[in-house]
């Protein structure tokens, strides 16, 4: 599926093509700090099947598994764009799926790091579920 998207102010835009089967929900504590919320959505994208049009500001986070994540966000607004792996070798962007203009076909087949979810939040019925990714 292509879609398109980019950050609130608009200096940073992007095409992509992605499989909206993978659409995924994180209940991660980072993402739930660095969203300002309960919940990040996203969908992988492979760095040959997504293009940039603007720099997006780079913030390296450690996960709790010790692996380095660069978190890619707008300089001017501060939207969060994608994270993705550090250094060498072929990278899957994480992209986040509230900045597409598609993102009402994104639906989340998948809820990954369940075991910090909120538990004020419904559950999701059928969805797969994992408690740690």
């Amino acid at each position: 599926m292509k879609i398109e998207g980019g950050c609130h102010c608009g200096a940073i835009t992007y095409t992509a093509e992605v499989d909206p089967e993978k659409t995924a929900i994180c209940h991660c504590t980072d993402c739930q700090k660095l969203t300002g919320t309960a919940f990040r959505v996203t969908v992988p994208v492979p760095e040959d099947r997504i293009r940039f049009s603007g720099t997006p500001k780079i913030y390296v986070k450690t996960g709790e598994s010790g692996n380095k994540r660069a978190q890619g966000f707008c300089p001017e607004c501060g939207s969060h764009l994608f994270a993705t792996s550090v250094g060498e070798g072929p990278k899957v962007y994480g992209l986040r799926t509230g900045t597409s203009d598609q993102r009402e076909q994104l639906v989340p087949r998948k809820q990954v790091w369940h075991r910090s979810a909120l538990h004020w939040l419904p559950e999701f019925e059928g969805m797969e579920t994992v408690e740690k990714a």
